[in-house]
């Protein structure tokens, strides 16, 4: 949704998986799981076994909620009904994990083990391969969460999690730096493009993000996670070279604030762009604070970045953040005709064209951009965020 709240990845992404809940779901299944009574039981205890062992295999995050759900049907069928007192409001993660539990109420043990494989089995029938491995013209790179290719002196980066709507994990941020400087850095790359993949431009931070966090490191975390949040914001301050955006649908967050460094963006009629950092106790990032008042006055902006207004892609247009809208039917190829005949042009020129413009701007936007990352440390560790992180769980469907 909003900005990245910094915490580390740890371990195979199955063990990512599982970091929400504190270990992995591997506990041996009970005997006592087997209620001896008339008729058969669908799921047995190999069953039961072996979709845990499937599980941890899984190489995509299927999301919060249904981790959230995984992780009370697990208990349920292990422990049976909600046994413990409901943890503190700010312990943000617990009092999740708790409340996904007692939601299931008196559902009996073999249900919940049920309704766990056949949770386990879609997901493992779902899985498609988002991490894409792209080569460049100078060898090989290897992305989780983004695709990165060079072909023609375009540098195309995609936001490649379309199961996901392109929500940007931890690692993502990360990979996005590591695709700039190589394009910033490659003499064939004119310019770059940044795309997503599937119907979704983005739909901002993904928030296992937040989940994974252990409330006595919060304050380190959150440091750690601001400073990875400004070389992300930095790297595209800095990007030597025209870096166009192609908003293929909609823009949540971060996706959006970032759209004031971009040199052209064009938007399909589908795409919206959407900051709702009230809703989640934060503030703008991505340079917004000062750029989205540039672009549309103080008056527009602050509908957009205080109240959380949507704007479909003409609204955009309006307000100065597009640079056109397309069609979403001729979107695509319309964008890359361009492209095309923009990469022809002579590359020294855009380049000497690109920083004399962004020059005079360049440390204003690293002032904003470090002010910004500053009072998000003081956001992420609120009470004010916790409460308003909870409340948006709390009303998420499981």
């Amino acid at each position: 949704m909003s900005a990245l709240f910094g915490f580390r990845w740890c371990g195979s992404r199955s063990q990512i998986l599982f970091n929400i809940y504190g270990k992995r779901l591997q506990a041996p299944v009970s005997k006592r799981l087997i209620h001896k009574t008339a008729g058969v039981l669908s799921v047995s205890d190999s069953e039961f076994t072996a979709a845990q062992d499937r599980l941890n295999s899984l190489k995509e995050d299927p999301g919060n909620e249904v981790k959230l759900q995984i992780y009370a049907l697990f208990k349920q069928a292990t422990t049976g009904k909600c046994n413990i007192s409901k943890p503190g409001a700010f312990n943000i993660v617990a009092k999740a994990k708790w409340t996904a539990w007692d939601s299931l109420g008196d559902m009996s043990q073999d249900q919940a083990k049920e309704k766990y494989v056949g949770i386990v089995k879609d997901l493992a029938g779902q899985e498609g391969g988002e991490a894409e491995v792209a080569s460049t013209s100078e060898g090989a790179l290897s992305f989780t969460g983004l695709k990165y290719t060079v072909e023609n002196g375009v540098a195309t980066i995609t936001l490649n999690r379309p199961n996901k709507k392109n929500a940007v994990t931890t690692e993502m941020y990360s990979e996005w730096v590591t695709a700039l400087d190589t394009a910033g850095a490659d003499d064939s790359v004119v310019l770059a493009l940044i795309t997503g993949a599937g119907d979704f431009y983005c739909s901002g931070n993904d928030l296992n993000n937040f989940m994974k966090i252990d409330p006595s490191d919060l304050y380190e975390e959150s440091v750690k996670g601001s400073h990875l949040l400004e070389r992300y914001v930095n790297s595209m301050i800095d990007f030597p070279k025209p870096l166009i955006c192609a908003v293929n649908g909609p823009a949540v967050g971060i996706a959006v604030t970032t759209l004031g460094l971009m040199d052209v963006v064009y938007a399909s009629d589908t795409a919206t762009f959407h900051t709702p950092f009230a809703t989640l106790g934060q503030s703008p990032e991505g340079c917004s604070s000062y750029t989205f008042p540039q672009m549309m006055g103080s008056a527009k902006a602050n509908e957009f970045l205080l109240f959380g207004k949507k704007l479909n892609a003409q609204e955009a247009f309006d307000r100065g953040l597009v640079t056109e809208v397309i069609p979403a039917a001729q979107f695509r190829e319309t964008v890359d005709s361009k492209v095309k005949e923009y990469a022809q042009l002579p590359r020294n020129a855009l380049r000497l064209a690109k920083n004399l413009i962004r020059e005079t701007e360049k440390e204003r936007l690293h002032k904003v951009n470090r002010a910004e990352c500053d009072l998000l440390i003081e956001r992420w560790t609120s009470d004010e965020c916790a409460q308003a992180l909870m409340s948006f769980f709390s009303k998420s469907k499981l």
